[in-house]
């Protein structure tokens, strides 16, 4: 005798559709899914790695720190990092090895075109066992000409001198100095926008290796009857030249351009500018 199946009842038979359902969509599902192709990971951008000079004031080392801070507050998921070319830690060369492999886009945080840009730093970069890219120093970029005019009216530079002040006054923009022909030149340019913005002589002088001087440029100011000279300080963070050219300020001296917010959009620019000429460089290779 054959054994005889209880009938089945609706809600078996539904089921067994439904199972037979969703089987058929699972199987068209994954045949869809092995059409398409995995998701392409991009890589990740080239670390940033902010170039400080270094100094024994402890200020310096506060300033550019607080600087990088800023960096990363402005590029949230980009890697940051701080080398010193000399007297800080870190150093260039122990940041460099502590990245690796990983590439890197080194930013000088210098003014001008000198010995540091064209050999120190590219010779340390060159060092390192990762792939990096050196780019232009922070100066001249207007920029650089906000930051300079806003520490000039937090040193009490009128915000809209009238006539008989504009004619009495001048600016001296005091630098580091180089004997290195292309730095002057950078500080002239310089110069030249931040006089654009002021309406007033601005006169480049230095602190060491080139000439005028400070104390001389405001002398002769005085002798073309410019007796309100400010001295605008063009570095990038407090240290003994700085210093030393505000002592020389026959009026007021502003401070040096420091974590100012137009420093941290000037890196991530020169950083950005970089990485577009890697790869352009790259699609016509």
């Amino acid at each position: 005798m054959t054994a005889s199946h209880p009938p089945r009842s609706e809600s078996d038979i539904h089921l067994d559709s439904t199972a037979h359902l969703m089987n058929s969509i699972g199987n068209r599902l994954a045949g869809q899914l092995r059409l398409v192709s995995p998701p392409v990971r991009r890589p990740a951008p080239p670390a940033l790695v902010l170039v400080g000079h270094g100094s024994r004031d402890p200020r310096a080392l506060e300033t550019v720190r607080t600087l990088r801070d800023r960096v990363r507050e402005l590029r949230p998921g980009l890697p940051v990092h701080l080398g010193h070319i000399e007297l800080n830690e870190p150093l260039l060369p122990d940041t460099l090895t502590a990245l690796g492999d990983a590439p890197a886009v080194l930013v000088p945080l210098l003014l001008s075109r000198g010995y540091h840009v064209k050999q120190d730093i590219p010779e340390m970069a060159a060092a390192a066992r990762a792939s990096t890219r050196v780019t232009a120093p922070l100066g001249p970029h207007p920029l650089l000409v906000e930051t300079l005019y806003d520490r000039l009216l937090e040193a009490g530079w009128p915000t809209v001198p009238d006539e008989p002040t504009r004619r009495t006054s001048a600016v001296v923009l005091a630098a580091a100095g180089s004997r290195d022909p292309d730095s002057a030149t950078d500080t002239r340019r310089t110069a030249r926008l931040l006089a654009d913005r002021l309406g007033v002589p601005v006169v480049p002088a230095y602190a060491s290796a080139a000439a005028p001087t400070v104390p001389t440029a405001v002398r002769a100011l005085a002798a073309r009857g410019r007796h309100r000279v400010a001295i605008a300080s063009y570095f990038t963070a407090p240290g003994r030249f700085a210093t030393q050219c505000a002592q020389a300020a026959p009026w007021l001296a502003s401070a040096p351009l420091g974590a100012h917010p137009a420093m941290a959009r000037l890196i991530l620019h020169r950083y950005d500018q970089a990485r577009v000429t890697r790869q352009a460089e790259l699609a016509s290779a």
